[in-house]
């Protein structure tokens, strides 16, 4: 990632450019299994509520990235374990953004005593396949045809990665 981006918390302000984000995915993608697109005053919504981190990669004024972990389950044995997710405009993809902000993402979870990490991947997804890859996630199972999107059954891959070791 270039020194003109910076990596910061996500703010209540920048809702409107999540929000212009992951409603490209929704209406063009299968990488989400949202079917319609979210107003900004959802993601203010789950900053608002955020118990973990949210984080941007602006460039100057204009965020063009952004990633977050969620609680796995409800149940309190699963207390450390998240889902994250990381989105990057399409214009700003393969310039090491995702790759960066999901580095900080791990480093903050495990600074925050979170032990293992979950990625799920709506198949095929070569791009998120390879991040996953390049931070040490490992495949740990496929579900066939659990979601449909776009006229076709879609597979979801799960990649963990358990934090403090490589």
């Amino acid at each position: 990632m270039s020194s003109e981006f910076e990596l910061r918390d996500a703010r209540l302000e920048d809702a409107e450019a999540l929000t212009e984000i992951y409603n490209h995915f929704v209406l063009n993608t299968w990488v989400t299994f949202d079917l319609d697109p979210k107003p900004a005053e959802y993601f203010r919504e789950q900053l608002r509520a955020a118990t973990l981190p949210w984080l941007v990669c602006t460039e100057g004024d204009q965020v063009v990235a952004y990633s977050y972990a969620s609680p796995w389950k409800s149940r309190c044995a699963y207390e450390r374990t998240v889902e994250s997710t990381v989105y990057v405009t399409p214009d700003y993809a393969r310039r090491g953004i995702g790759v960066s902000l999901y580095r900080e993402l791990l480093a903050r979870l495990e600074e925050l005593g979170m032990h293992t990490v979950l990625g799920g991947i709506a198949a095929p997804n070569e791009a998120s396949i390879a991040l996953h890859k390049k931070l040490g996630f490992e495949q740990v199972g496929r579900l066939r045809e659990v979601g449909r999107k776009f006229e076709r059954w879609i597979d979801v891959e799960y990649w963990q990665k358990l934090l403090g070791q490589p």
